[in-house]
C-alpha cells in the first residue's frame, strides 16, 4: 500500500481504537500457560511459565534463565502464526506477527472486534520506527516519546503488510517501556501487532486473570504478574495515542494513562495542537 494523505474520515477510523485498549474505561490452538518451575493448575493442556523478577534481570542469574525460556516461547509461537497475550506498560496485550494474515485474522475473530478497528503495531526500537513509518517530527522527540506509555500514529511505510489495517494510510506504534516486550521484538525480528487482552467492549486486563475466557483460544499466555501498581487505575486507561501524521502538528487521539506528560514533551518540540485535538 502506497501511503496517502491523511483526512478526518480515517483519522476518525483510526481514533475508533488505536491502541491497546478498544474497550470501556477500566476495559487457533490450544492455551498454554508457561509457569517455571513447577506446573501450577491450569486448563487442560496448558503449561505454566511466568516471567521471573520485576524487570531487567541479572545476565547469568536463574531468573534470567526463566525470563530467556519466556522469550524463546514467545517468539516461537508468534513465527509459527499463533496469537501470544503478553503483558506490556500499560495492559496485558495480544500480540502476532503483523505479516501473517492469517494470524491478523485470529485477533479479530477471538475478540470478535469490528473489522474497521485498527491494530497498533510494536516495535523493539526507535530505528525501526523509520522503517515502518513516514516520520514527520524530530528523531529527539521520538526518544522521548519511546520507549512509554503512547502509541504514536504515523503515515505507514510499504514495508507494512497489506491486510493490517488496509482502510487506513496511518499506523500506531507501540515500544512499551517494559523490557520483556522490548527484547520479544527485537528477538522476533518483524513489527508485532498489538492490541488488548479482552474481549471487545470489555474491560481491559491488568491481571491473566481478567482475560481467562480468551486463554482456550490463544497458544501461549506470558504472566508477568499484576501490572500498574499503584497506578494501576491510570493503567486501565491504555497508552496515549497520539497523531503525528502532520508535519508541525499533534492531535491526541485518546487521553489515555500519560496525557500530562506527553502533552508537555509535545510542546516543548513546538508542535501545536490540531483541530479537534483533545488535547
Amino acid at each position: 500500500m502506497s501511503p496517502a494523505r491523511p483526512c478526518a474520515g480515517l483519522r476518525a477510523a483510526v481514533a475508533a481504537s488505536m491502541g491497546l485498549s478498544d474497550g470501556p474505561v477500566g476495559s487457533a490452538r490450544s492455551g498454554r500457560l508457561l509457569r517455571p518451575p513447577s506446573p501450577a493448575p491450569a486448563a487442560p493442556g496448558a503449561r505454566l511459565l511466568r516471567l521471573p523478577g520485576s524487570g531487567a534481570v541479572q545476565a547469568a542469574s536463574p531468573e534470567r534463565a526463566g525470563w530467556t525460556e519466556a522469550l524463546r516461547a514467545a517468539a516461537a509461537e508468534l513465527r509459527a502464526g499463533a496469537v501470544v497475550a503478553v503483558p506490556t506498560d500499560t495492559l496485558y496485550g495480544l500480540a502476532c506477527s503483523a505479516s501473517c494474515s492469517a494470524a491478523l485474522g485470529a485477533v479479530y475473530r477471538l475478540k470478535g472486534r469490528g473489522e474497521a478497528k485498527p491494530l497498533a503495531v510494536c516495535l523493539g526500537r526507535v530505528a525501526d520506527v523509520y522503517r515502518y513509518c513516514q516520520v514527520k517530527v524530530p528523531e529527539e522527540l521520538l526518544k522521548e516519546l519511546l520507549p512509554g506509555p503512547v502509541t504514536l500514529v504515523m503515515e505507514r511505510s510499504e514495508e507494512l503488510n497489506k491486510d493490517l489495517n488496509p482502510f487506513t494510510p496511518l499506523v500506531g506504534i507501540r515500544i512499551p517501556d517494559h523490557a520483556f516486550m522490548q527484547e520479544l521484538a527485537q528477538m522476533f525480528g518483524g513489527p508485532l501487532a498489538l492490541t488488548s487482552a479482552n474481549l471487545s467492549s470489555q474491560a481491559s486486563s491488568l491481571k491473566i486473570e481478567e482475560f481467562q475466557d480468551l486463554w482456550p483460544h490463544l497458544s501461549l499466555v506470558i504472566d508477568g504478574g499484576p501490572i500498574g501498581g499503584d497506578q494501576s487505575l491510570e493503567c486501565r486507561l491504555g497508552s496515549t495515542v497520539v497523531d503525528l501524521s502532520v508535519p508541525g502538528k499533534y492531535g491526541i487521539i485518546r487521553p489515555g494513562c500519560a496525557l500530562e506528560s506527553t502533552t508537555a514533551t509535545l510542546q516543548k518540540y513546538r508542535l501545536l495542537a490540531s483541530h479537534g485535538s483533545c488535547s
